[in-house]
């Protein structure tokens, strides 16, 4: 019987690359859309590319859950990737469902949570030690966390706050309150406020993991020498 063993991997890869290159292509335009201040639900383009980008995630998902040799443990530690890859922003916009403004940006920012785990991943992979691993894949997570809420502070409080004037005031807001050390700028908006809460939040369940690997690399050189 042939190996499928190769042509599997040769698949998973070219899908994972495929994943990464839309995710990075989604980040680079709602960048763009975040400094231009477009309104993404009025622009065709962008609602056509975020659904493509969507389906192929879901894609992604059933080709791996296909090749899977453990089908429910994939399904079980990939169930997340699913629900992320769902186009909720088509979804509600076809269906005229009406939400906040806040919370439609939230649903924007989704797809780039399903690119951020797949982003986390590999880096993950880059490195065959464990413990590395696990802490490349947990400072990719707090990078994109960082920058995603500083988009979205700057996207709601820039005009509206006096005191956030360029997004390098906001990428430094988000940046300090990832680090539980705070700053003066204090949010008026709504979506403002929830991002001053998710940040310390998700500073403080991973900068320990620093301790940790630090830790780890100094035992593993004192044992070397």
């Amino acid at each position: 019987m042939a190996d499928l063993r190769t042509p599997t991997r040769r698949l998973a890869n070219v899908m994972n690359l495929v994943v990464l290159i839309l995710s990075t292509l989604l980040i680079v335009w709602i960048s763009v859309d975040t400094f231009k201040q477009i309104d993404f639900l009025n622009s065709r383009s962008y609602m056509t590319f975020q659904l493509l980008v969507c389906v192929f995630f879901i894609l992604d998902f059933f080709v791996g859950l296909t090749f899977s040799p453990d089908k429910w443990s994939f399904f079980r530690r990939r169930f997340l990737f699913l629900l992320l890859s769902i186009p909720y922003l088509n979804i509600i916009h076809l269906m005229d469902i009406h939400l906040s403004h806040d919370a439609i940006y939230f649903v924007r920012f989704i797809p780039l949570a399903r690119g951020a785990l797949a982003l986390s991943i590999v880096m993950g992979y880059l490195s065959g030690n464990a413990i590395t691993s696990l802490f490349m894949s947990y400072l990719s997570i707090m990078v994109m966390v960082c920058y995603f809420c500083s988009l979205i502070f700057f996207q709601r409080e820039a005009g509206v706050n006096p005191q956030v004037n360029t997004y390098w005031t906001a990428l430094w807001w988000s940046a300090m309150n990832m680090s539980t050390v705070g700053c003066n700028i204090s949010p008026v908006t709504a979506a403002g406020k929830i991002i001053a809460v998710i940040l310390p939040v998700c500073g403080m369940i991973i900068f320990p993991l620093f301790t940790v690997y630090l830790t780890n690399y100094v035992s593993t050189h004192i044992r070397k020498t």
